[in-house]
């Protein structure tokens, strides 16, 4: 009687300990090139100079006084521990994001630069 009741118990605790982990990584990602930042002069470089140097903007934004264009590249790291009465998981996402402001006359009035993408890291979930 008691060599059935242990292979049960024995059965419980390899069934609740069964599981995987995953380790992952998505990537809506190219670095922008940092040296053209260095050609951008505020009132001289137009939204076309733009253009050319880092392709088409991720989104335009219409603004009473010009547009606003934004370029984002996204890199996420996730781990995750699935058990089979137990799930938990980490992700991080961090952003490359450089945003363009335009007058009426698609003339650089001035821009800002977020550069964070490379400290995406791995994590434990819990």
């Amino acid at each position: 009687m008691k060599k059935p009741i242990a292979a049960f118990i024995a059965g419980i605790a390899l069934w609740t300990g069964v599981g995987c982990t995953v380790i992952g990584k998505t990537k809506e990602y190219q670095p922008f090139d940092a040296s053209k930042l260095h050609s951008i002069v505020p009132g001289k470089t137009g939204a076309a100079d733009i253009t050319r140097l880092f392709g088409a903007p991720t989104e335009v934004v219409k603004l009473t006084n010009g547009n606003a264009y934004l370029y984002r590249r996204a890199v996420t790291k996730g781990t995750a521990l699935w058990l089979v009465l137990l799930t938990m998981g980490n992700f991080d996402t961090r952003y490359d994001q450089l945003v363009f402001f335009f007058d009426t006359n698609n003339v650089l009035t001035h821009y800002g630069v977020s550069l964070n993408a490379a400290r995406t890291a791995y994590g434990l979930p819990f």
